[in-house]
């Protein structure tokens, strides 16, 4: 069973490589990496040893070098950060908060689709309105 890993937002660029190629070396990551930021390779070296450290790589030796590889599933590791993220934030807010991350982010018809039918279904057994949760005990107006 995969446990949870937080990952930073500069661990994330790394993973997302490893994910796409399913394994890489050191040398592929920062050639990548390189094209799209501006991180020295050391830093980039950093990175992957911490992302092994936390459980979120492994290594396999190759000569003089390593292979990483991903321990954790990018699709399970994306829903993590999601459920962290709204877990934290009022209830009041999800809403509107789905809302602009829908609005700026590049879908697919089939995810539009897929989104519409499970709207549907949420509809069914929506409450008229969502309560603040920040405060427990106590429905607040938050603004």
């Amino acid at each position: 069973m995969e446990e949870k890993t937080d990952i930073t937002p500069a661990e994330w660029q790394v993973m997302r490589i490893i994910w796409t190629l399913s394994k890489a070396t050191s040398t592929q990551v920062i050639e990548i990496l390189q094209q799209k930021v501006d991180w020295k390779p050391a830093t980039i070296k950093t990175l992957l040893r911490r992302l092994v450290e936390k459980g979120a790589l492994k290594t396999t030796r190759q000569g003089r070098g390593f292979i990483y590889s991903p321990l954790i599933k990018e699709q399970i590791t994306m829903n993590e950060a999601a459920d962290q993220l709204f877990n934290s934030i009022c209830e009041m807010h999800v809403g509107a908060t789905l809302s602009h991350v829908i609005n700026g982010a590049v879908l697919s018809r089939k995810d539009i689709e897929q989104l519409q039918r499970l709207l549907v279904e949420k509809k069914k057994n929506a409450p008229e309105n969502v309560e603040c949760n920040c405060v427990p005990g106590m429905a607040m107006d938050c603004k």
